[in-house]
């Protein structure tokens, strides 16, 4: 059942929204009678909100020409759409951004409960954007309480147990969440889990449910959720193992490839890249729009398509 307040509150919601709505539809919305709904309008104007009444047929109401409110509630939808947002915005690097986003964030905190603004501090504390390679979403899940109740364990360091649909096929673990992340088209929750002992990722979208468990963790110092994701695509068994010897810093060799290329190793002699692919076509075009010199060590079948990739690149220049 309402409370007055609440009902008072939504009036004010939906006049904020719509601008002008008629008394016979807000009293639909509200599931109230006529009277009623006068009887909130007096109370809004008591706390010194100026509402215009419209007599007649199609008369209405609405709020005053120039009178603004800041948003008085948010739904859990809303919350975690707002601080998603700020998140993105943060990591775009922006010399500004950083003092914007602060400043947003105390606002909405001083006008949100308490329960939703722990839960929007969570997903700033523990949630992971790549923005370097945003993707259309591939699967996400259906809802957004697999991403709350993590991030919230993540934040409280407290144990869940998960169910859990890979392959067709459910498991239950206990996990330790560590950290959320989007990446590649697909949120990922990376943690431990006790039935494989070790860490593993989760993606989002195959979480059936999650419940908390009276046991907290120690997170290991320095983790982060997002680089771990980056390095386990990489490092996946393929058809194909290569090793090459770029001759740069570690740095460099970085910022001139996609993040799934590979492992990256500085030695004495440059930097060791060792990949795993299903297409050695696809590295030799990587590596011939590298900004400097490299050796290949391994395998054989990487020369010859390097040496096919020269051929058309001579041809195109009309060398040929």
């Amino acid at each position: 059942m309402y409370h007055p307040t609440t009902r008072v509150l939504a009036v004010l919601e939906l006049l904020q929204t719509h601008g002008r709505m008629s008394g016979a539809e807000m009293a639909r919305r509200l599931d109230v009678d006529g009277r009623t709904l006068r009887r909130y309008m007096v109370m809004l104007e008591q706390i010194g909100i100026p509402i215009m009444a419209e007599r007649g047929r199609y008369g209405g109401y609405a709020l005053m020409p120039g009178f603004k409110l800041p948003p008085m509630m948010f739904t859990d939808d809303e919350a975690l759409a707002l601080s998603l947002g700020l998140l993105a915005a943060r990591g775009l690097g922006l010399a500004e951004a950083a003092p914007a986003v602060a400043s947003a964030q105390a606002k909405l905190g001083r006008i949100m409960p308490d329960g939703l603004r722990q839960r929007v501090d969570a997903i700033d504390a523990t949630v992971r954007l790549d923005l370097r390679s945003i993707a259309q979403p591939v699967a996400g899940p259906q809802d957004n309480a697999a991403l709350t109740a993590l991030s919230l364990a993540a934040k409280s360091r407290r144990r869940v147990h998960l169910r859990y649909r890979s392959g067709g096929v459910d498991s239950e673990r206990d996990v330790d969440t560590y950290g959320l992340a989007y990446y590649g088209g697909y949120w990922y929750a990376v943690g431990y889990c006790h039935l494989r002992a070790d860490i593993r990722t989760f993606r989002l979208d195959r979480v059936l449910q999650v419940t908390p468990v009276l046991r907290g963790f120690q997170l290991p110092a320095g983790f982060d959720a997002l680089e771990h994701l980056r390095l386990s695509v990489a490092a996946l068994p393929r058809k194909f193992s290569a090793t090459i010897l770029l001759e740069t810093d570690l740095a460099t060799a970085r910022r001139a490839f996609v993040d799934t290329i590979g492992l990256f190793e500085q030695t004495a002699d440059g930097v060791l890249l060792r990949n795993q692919s299903d297409d050695l076509g696809w590295l030799a075009r990587q590596l011939a729009a590298a900004p400097f010199a490299f050796t290949v060590v391994e395998p054989d079948a990487l020369r010859e398509e390097l040496r096919t990739v020269a051929a058309c690149l001579l041809q195109a220049a009309g060398l040929r």
